[in-house]
Parts: C-alpha cells; sequence; structure tokens
C-alpha cells in the first residue's frame, strides 16, 4: 500500500513538473511580443503584418459576439485602420451547422468599418494551435498580430514562434470579464497541450486548397 502511495506520488509530481514548465516556458518566452491596447497601434502601425489573426470565442445565438470577442474583433479592426496590417483574419469554431463563430465575426468587423474583401474567414480554427497552424499553412502569413486576452494570448504566441512566424500579440482586455478565473484555469491545461503540440508542429490536416491573402476574402 505504501509502495502504491508512494508511486502516486511521484507520480503526480512529474505531471505538476511538466505542468509548471510549459506554463513558465510559453510565457517567459512570448512575454516580450505583448502589447497593450494603448500602446499597440503606434508600435505596431509600421509593420505591417500580412494579417491580424483574432481568435474565436462564444457567439450568442443572434450572431452577437461575446464580450471577450467584441473587444478582440474591435482591437483588430483598429489595428488595421492603423495600418498594422493589410488583412484580418477570423478563426473560429463552426463544427455544427447551428454555430457559427467565424462569419459572425467577419460581419462584425464588416460593420466596424473594414472593407469586406479584407477580412478573411477560417471556419475550421477550432483550437489556438490549429488557427495559428492554418494562419501559416492555409493563408501563408509569415508575419501576424494575434488579437486575444492576455492569458490566452502567451499560448498563441508561443504556436505562432515554433511555426516560424514572426509574431506579435496584443492584449485585448478591456475590462474584467466573466468567469475569468474558470478561463485562467482553464489555460493551464491548454498551455501544457499546445505546448508539446508547437514544439513537435504536430500537421493539421488542410481540406482546403490554399488562400492567397492577396485575394479577396469574400472567396473564403
Amino acid at each position: 500500500m505504501r509502495r502504491a502511495a508512494l508511486a502516486l506520488a511521484a507520480a503526480l509530481a512529474i505531471v505538476v513538473a511538466i505542468v509548471a514548465v510549459a506554463n513558465i516556458a510559453t510565457v517567459a518566452t512570448t512575454r516580450d511580443q505583448v502589447r497593450t491596447v494603448s500602446s499597440a497601434a503606434d508600435d505596431l502601425a509600421g509593420a505591417p503584418a500580412d494579417a491580424v489573426l483574432v481568435l474565436g470565442a462564444s457567439v450568442y445565438p443572434d450572431g452577437t459576439p461575446s464580450d471577450i470577442l467584441a473587444d478582440r474583433l474591435e482591437v483588430a479592426v483598429d489595428l488595421y485602420k492603423a495600418g498594422a496590417a493589410k488583412a484580418i483574419i477570423c478563426s473560429g469554431d463552426n463544427r455544427t451547422s447551428h454555430y457559427n463563430e467565424s462569419d459572425a465575426m467577419k460581419a462584425y468587423c464588416v460593420a466596424l468599418g473594414v472593407p469586406s474583401e479584407d477580412v478573411y474567414v477560417d471556419h475550421a480554427g477550432n483550437t489556438t494551435y490549429e488557427s495559428l497552424y492554418r494562419a501559416r499553412n492555409l493563408f501563408g502569413a509569415d508575419r501576424i498580430i494575434v488579437a486575444t486576452q492576455a492569458y490566452h494570448l502567451y499560448r498563441a504566441l508561443f504556436a505562432a514562434n515554433c511555426l516560424g512566424m514572426e509574431a506579435w500579440g496584443v492584449a485585448t482586455d478591456k475590462g474584467a470579464y466573466d468567469n475569468q478565473l474558470h478561463y485562467s484555469v482553464r489555460e493551464v491545461a491548454a498551455r501544457t497541450k499546445d505546448f508539446f503540440a508547437a514544439l513537435l508542429n504536430l500537421p493539421v490536416p488542410l481540406e482546403e486548397s490554399p488562400i492567397s491573402l492577396d485575394d479577396s476574402g469574400d472567396l473564403t
């Protein structure tokens, strides 16, 4: 019984160490790439990046973005208008016929004044790593600005770095969000998973033909 307890304790210690190393490495290696909302437009206006990648979040049944997603989209639009990027990629979860994040995201950007042809839709951005992988390998984005909240940003930038992209991140936090503690706790596990996916450059199946950011976003 004692031997089993010691083995279990040792296994738990190894798991905790792996999680800690993955999270510390993810944050430490990407911290310098993060910009705040207040400084981003000035810091990044001269890039310009190939695109601002907006990572998806929940959308209400009427197609209205949740507060957390609306903030990401509004910051992306501000960056586009400041000349920091030539396009916006809306990458979201559309795994069922009754739920479509990315189309709602594009509609929101267009309503805020971005030309429809400059907003690209990625219907298969089901995870953060997949969104970055597809931005690089489907849309051909080499220079990218990632728009999402701070807790989520480090993981996205780590994936971008491992995929060979030149990347910056803008923390789109404009205030407190409901369920933030839940998001932050869940992020610890998500960082660990994506840390290894990014290090190994795990391939993501691409069923579509490559999409050029020189073509109209209305083709996506």
